[in-house]
């Protein structure tokens, strides 16, 4: 039986993603309302044992033909967050895949039957390393249909101009706890361009807030014990957002910012290859374009493997593949390293594209300091985007929530592990080990 939480997440998911069952199957009709037999559990189940079994027919591979190319994929994970029960008898699921050449791709299902007896009835190419192929766009009539990315609306690409107003939900689900565990959340505070109201956080577990004075973070801290395995921490939080262009910050010291952090070095290597990328130009806002163009020209968005999803800047320079967090810290370690102060924040990525459901996960940017303003950058982005590039080099769009900012973060009492290298999933440690915890983001837009 779903929660109260799993419940609205699955409405919400299915008003989503009844785009893409309209645009495969006809609009809805009343006869299509969800059925009640079929949860996200199951839906899941039956996407992952079609995978199996076509990978156990294909060798190992899952195989796929897609405009006379075939493809041999391996499962990387389901996106639990968008798996749906479209109407009766009919789901929706999306997968990530990696081909044979190491490329990862997101891929649309659509399921009909019931638990234990579905079957893929279509199966599309929707992005490539985050890049994606097409983008969804509602008609008057309520019908979606597929349309080019190359001049779709800012909305369909991720971008709210002016302002936005939206709720958002912080879920965490304790694992179990031995003996003592400890947790740290972030606790979003309101600045010039958000301002943040809490207004509930719903968790049988006493907690305190603490203060990174650093960066002037706040961050909620829970002493566990075996008693709370498995509780809800559940946190909701107003926010009115705007969009962000460059601005000036008086009273923050740029050059700290100059400083390196643990994971975003300015050593020898990075002095190299930002005074090869900036030679000959002239002007701190020609030099950080340089940059900015470079870390999109040699980096693939790509979340596969191990060792990405840290924002260690010298394995992205080696590698040349990761997520937002190593693309904007590569771009850190070099803006430093060729003397412009930069520095890192980590929230959530608001999609623009519809008004509630599920968020996949945090997403994180930059800034660099020129001509005495603070210029936003979110380079992964661009990278997905590329009409969008300019854009992207010197603002962000108001459809975003700023969680923390900095890197190594300290806070007393903090991590037996030292400082936190960046603060937006929670951290948890369980007799002084670190556990991985995932939360679940969502959201409801607010109208004006």
């Amino acid at each position: 039986m779903l929660g109260k939480f799993s419940f609205r997440r699955y409405i919400n998911i299915a008003a989503v993603v009844a785009a893409v069952f309209a645009f495969a199957y006809g609009k809805a009709t009343a006869e299509d309302a969800p059925s009640s037999n079929a949860v996200t559990a199951d839906i899941q189940a039956g996407i992952e044992k079609h995978i199996e079994e076509e990978t156990s027919r294909g060798g190992g591979y899952f195989k796929f033909t897609s405009a006379g190319r075939e493809y041999a994929f391996k499962l990387v994970r389901v996106h639990t967050e968008y798996l749906a029960n479209l109407g009766a008898r009919k789901h929706f699921a999306c997968v990530d895949l990696v081909d044979t050449s190491g490329d990862v791709y997101d891929v649309d299902f659509f399921l009909s039957g019931d638990p234990g007896a579905m079957a893929v009835t279509e199966t599309t190419l929707h992005k490539r390393n985050g890049i994606p192929f097409y983008a969804w766009e509602e008609d008057k009539k309520g019908a979606w249909k597929r349309v080019p990315i190359k001049g779709a609306p800012l909305k369909l690409l991720g971008v709210i101009r002016g302002r936005d107003n939206f709720e958002f939900h912080y879920r965490v689900k304790l694992p179990s706890i031995t003996n003592a565990g400890r947790l740290w959340i972030p606790y979003p505070q309101t600045d010039a361009f958000q301002k943040v109201e809490l207004i509930s956080i719903n968790a049988s577990i006493n907690y305190r807030t603490l203060d990174e004075t650093k960066y002037g973070n706040k961050v909620f801290f829970f002493e566990l014990t075996p008693k709370d395995s498995a509780k809800t921490i559940d946190i909701r939080y107003r926010v009115q957002r705007s969009e962000k262009p460059a601005y000036a910050a008086p009273d923050d010291d740029p050059q700290r910012y100059l400083e390196p952090d643990i994971l975003v070095p300015t050593d020898k290597n990075f002095e190299e290859i930002a005074q090869a990328i900036t030679k000959g130009k002239k002007g701190i806002l020609v030099r950080a374009r340089a940059l900015y163009d470079y870390i999109i020209d040699s980096m693939r968005y790509m979340k596969y493997g191990s060792g990405w999803g840290k924002g260690d800047a010298a394995y992205a320079c080696n590698i040349r593949t990761g997520n937002c967090t190593d693309y904007h810290s590569f771009f850190i370690s070099l803006a430093r390293a060729a003397g412009i102060p930069a520095r890192f924040a980590i929230g959530a990525a608001i999609p623009s594209e519809r008004d509630n459901s599920g968020i996949d996960g945090y997403h994180c940017w930059a800034e660099f300091y020129a001509e005495g303003k603070w210029y936003p950058v979110d380079i992964s982005e661009a990278d997905k985007y590329s009409g969008l590039a300019t854009y992207y080099f010197g603002h962000h769009p108001a459809n975003r929530l700023e969680l923390s900012r900095g890197r190594d973060l300290t806070v007393d009492p903090g991590p037996a592990s030292g400082p936190i290298n960046f603060l937006a999933y929670p951290v948890l440690e369980i007799n002084n080990d670190p556990v991985k915890i995932v939360p679940e983001f969502s959201f409801t837009r607010k109208k004006k």
